[in-house]
């Protein structure tokens, strides 16, 4: 399956990844996709706060 996501490795730390793992087991989600929903919170709770981050694509 094709996708536009990037991938990467990311490390946590075993307390982090655990609470994460519980987290996406009770709102029924993959830990990949809720460590980007949670990104995704965090981005746009900044932007509300600080301004939109301008990219270039």
């Amino acid at each position: 399956m094709a996708t536009d996501k990037r991938v990467f490795t990311l490390r946590l730390k075993d307390e982090n990844f655990v609470k994460i793992k519980y987290i996406a087991e009770k709102n029924k989600r993959s830990i990949a996709m809720q460590i980007e929903y949670l990104i995704e919170q965090h981005i746009e709770q900044f932007e509300k706060d600080k301004g939109i981050i301008r990219t270039e694509e």
